[in-house]
């Protein structure tokens, strides 16, 4: 008997940041699992990290359409109100509806604490939690007119129960976020729509190529880590599947920690 827990076929998901990272390996797990994905991705009109956006969206599109999978792409960026308002407009346009919502647009430039200027401290925030916020309200108004449930998932981290020295900016949107979904799974659980975070622990992406870089860093992360290695993306996608599925549906303002065991091995 084959199950259909995990199958997201006919389901509507927007991934935001979905172009490169942990982004990209959920949008290509949920397409995987049947979902249609929109790609979210910002384009500031300049290199990111080295990184065009653009290119890595397509490249996204080309992969799962390869794999005879169904998305498109669409540019906003997630702390602008108007840009959200028309991303979860044209993804219902283009599918005819929303069902999962996947906040995983975030930045993490690391800055010592003492000399961080406010403007750097409020670009983390509008990109990191606000956006969570904007994206969910929007996200949640069109799953409540829809009346048939849906999911809202949010990347947090571990950076939201532990300090992180360069990352004062940082951890504080990382908690918030997590705490946002439980105060969603009360508001808009009673519409039959979950709210959940995901925690992981140190993944191998863009966003701390420079951090992994320092001497000896990447050797004391990997002694930290009981599986003896730092995190994939492919392996933050499949609990994002599980809580996108029916097999969560009963999981509700919760957060799944994804870390290896590495939290766990303090002593």
């Amino acid at each position: 008997m084959h199950s259909t827990l995990f199958d997201l076929t006919g389901k509507v998901a927007i991934v935001t940041g979905g172009s490169r990272g942990i982004g990209r390996g959920i949008a290509l797990h949920l397409a995987e699992a049947g979902a249609k994905v929109v790609v979210n991705y910002h384009d500031p009109g300049e290199l990111e990290l080295g990184r065009n956006n653009v290119a890595d969206a397509t490249e996204v599109l080309e992969t799962i359409t390869a794999a005879g999978g169904e998305a498109i792409a669409i540019e906003a960026d997630v702390s602008s109100q108007p840009d959200v308002e028309r991303l979860v407009a044209e993804t219902v346009r283009a599918y005819g509806a929303l069902d999962i919502l996947v906040n995983n647009a975030g930045i993490c430039p690391f800055h010592d604490f003492l000399d961080m200027p406010l403007d750097l401290w409020q670009q983390v925030m509008d990109v990191n939690l606000t956006g969570v916020f904007l994206c969910s309200q929007v996200a949640a108004r069109q799953m409540v007119e829809q009346r048939r449930g849906g999911r809202i998932i949010s990347i947090s981290s571990i950076s939201a129960s532990v300090g992180g020295a360069r990352q004062t900016h940082y951890t504080p949107t990382k908690a918030g976020v997590h705490s946002l979904m439980q105060s969603l799974a009360i508001v808009i659980g009673p519409h039959g729509i979950t709210c959940n975070s995901v925690a992981p622990g140190a993944v191998a992406t863009d966003i701390n190529k420079e951090d992994f870089a320092e001497p000896g860093k990447l050797d004391h992360q990997n002694s930290r880590i009981p599986l003896g290695r730092p995190g994939a993306p492919d392996d933050i996608a499949g609990p994002v599947v599980f809580l996108a599925s029916d097999a969560a549906r009963y999981v509700n303002g919760a957060s799944l920690l994804v870390d290896g065991g590495m939290f766990v091995n303090l002593q």
